[in-house]
């Protein structure tokens, strides 16, 4: 049985905005798109919405009360993220539970930023006080060079190769060749990785994020309402968070995924060889393997060799970043906390066009982020399945 909290819960539609590297559109503007039209996806009109979370580090000095006043919705229910790239699954999982405690009956999870490359540098700068007082100072590279030690730090005590990195950026690029939305469409071959341009050693090109704007979002209805719509639905079977794990360490090979991941497939009742995808958080691709290690897919030091026995291909063993993740999509700054969201609701509501896996009913996307002095502080998981 899924858990009881987020049980009364569908998720009935998905948007996704097309991404691009540069945008005349504001924060704002993106995320009332992306409300806007997944409520009308639906068949319903913003002011049926009495929920609403949104996740944005640029939409100040508006918020998510200020979003329900330029949509004209009166709310029973709002959230705003905080948790930086596992925002998007905590707003999933906080929005079932408000639903199915009676606390609203349509809820939207929407999250937009418009970044561009300096825009997004010159907020990591000041990101946080850790960042802004004892990295910034001293040209610390930005997340580039934080995740520059932590892929070092896996490589130096497991092993972890290039190749086996390589592997990831490229499959999901040629998912990305099949999403109209992507904003890198072009091949990208093994050669191409290996090569690329040092960005902060053993960083290179296409291990970067692209950042970018745009938006995605999804609705959450009553199971009641969601009958009524008389389309396909999806239920959140579990979920879990858990933010500054492991708190004496400073760099780590480890997020918080690795405290909840035995709890959460309990709860969602499934084994991990029953999954038909997978949508980790994929910042850079060391990100998928420490992810895939503390999910369980792999023990601790195992992810790379795991990647290399596994087909992450559509007929693969675990499709992965179904709509080419983060590293081909680009960041769209908090929406990279919702892109796996969106393209795993897309899966099991059939409507992912000519990405589409073959009878995907069960599926789980994962959150990361809220990078503080020097670590990932927040990490969230969700468990989603084909309603019946």
């Amino acid at each position: 049985m899924p858990d009881e909290y987020l049980a009364g819960a569908r998720v009935v539609a998905a948007y996704q905005s097309k991404y691009e590297k540069r945008s005349e559109r504001t924060p704002l503007e993106l995320v009332i798109e992306a409300v806007s039209e997944v409520v009308l996806n639906a068949g319903l009109e913003p002011s049926d919405v009495d929920g609403l979370a949104v996740a944005s580090f640029q939409l100040a000095p508006d918020n998510v009360v200020t979003v329900a006043e330029q949509l004209g919705a009166t709310l029973r229910w709002a959230w705003q993220g905080a948790h930086g790239g596992a925002s998007g699954v905590v707003s999933v999982i906080q929005a079932a539970e408000a639903i199915t405690l009676g606390r609203a009956r349509v809820v939207v999870c929407a999250a937009a930023d418009a970044f561009t490359t300096s825009s997004h540098n010159a907020m990591v700068n000041v990101f946080n006080t850790g960042m802004r007082d004892h990295l910034a100072p001293y040209g610390f590279g930005g997340t580039n060079g934080i995740f520059a030690m932590v892929e070092r730090e896996h490589r130096e005590r497991f092993g972890t190769t290039r190749e086996q990195l390589g592997k990831i950026a490229v499959t999901q690029r040629r998912y990305a060749q099949r999403n109209p939305n992507a904003l890198l469409r072009g091949p990208l071959s093994i050669e191409d990785y290996l090569n690329a341009r040092v960005i902060a050693d053993p960083v290179r090109l296409f291990d970067c994020v692209l950042p970018c704007a745009g938006a995605d979002a999804v609705l959450l209805v009553a199971p009641d309402l969601a009958r009524e719509l008389q389309g396909a639905s999806v239920l959140v079977r579990a979920g879990s968070q858990r933010h500054n794990h492991l708190p004496a360490e400073v760099l780590s090979v480890t997020t918080g995924a690795a405290a909840y991941a035995t709890q959460l497939f309990e709860t969602a009742g499934v084994s991990r060889d029953e999954l038909d995808f997978v949508q980790l958080y994929d910042d850079y691709p060391i990100m998928v393997v420490v992810q895939l290690e503390d999910l369980g897919f792999a023990e601790k030091g195992d992810g790379g060799r795991f990647v290399d026995v596994t087909s992450f291909e559509p007929d693969g063993d675990l499709p992965l970043n179904t709509g080419g993740g983060q590293l081909s999509c680009g960041q769209a700054g908090a929406s990279g906390g919702m892109i796996g969201v969106y393209e795993g609701v897309t899966q099991l509501l059939g409507q992912a066009g000519s990405r589409q896996l073959a009878d995907a009913r069960l599926g789980l996307v994962s959150g990361f982020g809220m990078v503080g002095y020097a670590k990932g502080l927040s990490s969230a998981t969700a468990v989603f399945e084909r309603a019946a």
